[in-house]
């Protein structure tokens, strides 16, 4: 079996992890930018989730030569007009934490009803070869916000994301349970097509 190397323009493990654990079985051996020393600094100057995407993936896949994937995703509240959206990452400020951000979306939405607290997560994965563009796919996942912080797996919002049919957080539920369902899950496995079909 010929192993071929995909990169995840993403300098986050986690992220790393999810695209690992999706491909796992698959002679599709994922590498990230880590393996690639050098790679250019991208700023998120996207106004979309897609344009930053295409952005990081297009330089990335330059500078490795490989077929690149990059996603961008955040998460959107409606009461707050769909906001943290692209500043998911950065929502309470420069240099913030994930428990940073949690705590400013828990803040806002104090006491806010249970019916206005209607959200979901989107993400948006471009697909490059060598600077030449070959799809972008995308993926969400409707919920809603939780009252506190709760549960310990996952990254980013996930403490506070209550995904549609389920009672517990993205943070409470088994890693494999959350693949299957999440905007990332389903953003990744169609990237899956994609990449397998730019590949024969």
């Amino acid at each position: 079996m010929t192993v071929v190397t995909v990169v995840l323009g993403t300098q986050n493990p986690d992220k790393l992890k999810e695209l690992q654990s999706l491909l796992k079985g698959t002679s599709i051996q994922v590498l990230s930018l880590k393996d690639f020393p050098g790679a250019p600094e991208v700023e998120e100057t996207g106004k979309t989730f897609e344009a930053n995407a295409r952005k990081k993936a297009r330089a990335y896949s330059r500078h490795t030569g490989c077929l690149t994937l990059a996603d961008d995703s955040g998460l959107m509240v409606a009461i707050l007009n769909d906001k943290p959206g692209v500043y998911s990452a950065r929502f309470a400020g420069p240099g913030c934490s994930y428990a940073d951000n949690n705590a400013k979306l828990l803040r806002l939405l104090k006491n806010t009803s249970e019916a206005k607290r209607k959200a979901k997560f989107v993400s948006v994965v471009a697909i490059y070869s060598a600077g030449r563009f070959v799809g972008v796919v995308k993926g969400e996942c409707h919920g809603k916000i939780a009252h506190e912080s709760r549960g310990k797996n996952g990254f980013g919002y996930d403490p506070v994301f209550i995904p549609k049919g389920f009672k517990k957080t993205f943070a409470e539920l088994p890693r494999g349970v959350k693949n299957k369902i999440s905007h990332r899950g389903k953003a990744l496995r169609a990237a899956k097509m994609k990449v397998l079909q730019a590949l024969l």
